[in-house]
């Protein structure tokens, strides 16, 4: 009897993981752990024990777009690696790092470039983004570093016509980076050269 609920309790977590992994790629829900939960409601999931962790989301993810989005979605997201190499450059200064969907190769036609900048003086990159007339837009996100949770700045413009959102930390905050848990994982962060070697390795069609 124990067997078979670790049984059924393992093809829910699967089915929710589904669920939250068609919540991304179709109706472009942003994180996943909202994805998580909306697939939860729709499945009357109730014990929050039996959620998906993001690595079960993700590989979900992986499997529906190579079964249902396999003839656009690479390509779309080798344009959202461009326009990060584009913005990169432009913003070499405060030592971007491309983060999220689109560095992992999961992003669908719903995804914002996701930026990582670096300084310690935020009035110089609103002045940098003033001077290049740039059209922006400022927020702020919850971030947690050090053991705590923090408000960060973070900025949206469009290029291209892709949103390109940039969070804004301390440059002390580069060494407190997370890394891949193994050689075998895909890096979390990368640096401009590692996204330009990306494109390299995949020539465009």
């Amino acid at each position: 009897m124990p067997k078979h609920r670790s049984r059924r309790d393992q093809n829910l977590r699967l089915h929710i993981a589904y669920l939250a992994a068609r919540l991304i790629a179709e109706d472009g829900v942003a994180d996943y752990a909202t994805a998580k939960q909306k697939a939860a409601r729709q499945a009357g999931l109730s014990d929050a024990a039996l959620l998906p962790d993001n690595s079960e989301i993700e590989a979900a993810l992986r499997e529906y777009q190579g079964l249902y989005q396999s003839e656009d979605q690479p390509a779309h997201v080798r344009r959202l690696r461009e326009v990060a190499v584009k913005v990169m450059r432009e913003f070499g200064e405060f030592r971007p790092a491309l983060v999220g969907s689109v560095l992992a190769g999961t992003a669908g036609p719903h995804s914002d470039v996701n930026l990582q900048l670096y300084t310690d003086d935020p009035k110089a990159l609103t002045l940098f983004l003033l001077n290049r007339r740039y059209r922006f837009e400022e927020g702020s996100r919850s971030l947690r570093r050090g053991g705590r949770l923090d408000s960060v700045p973070q900025i949206s413009l469009a290029v291209d016509d892709v949103t390109v959102t940039m969070t804004v930390l301390d440059r002390g905050d580069e060494r407190f980076a997370a890394r891949a848990r193994s050689d075998d994982e895909a890096p979390v962060r990368a640096r401009l050269e590692q996204v330009e070697a990306m494109l390299a390795a995949s020539p465009a069609p």
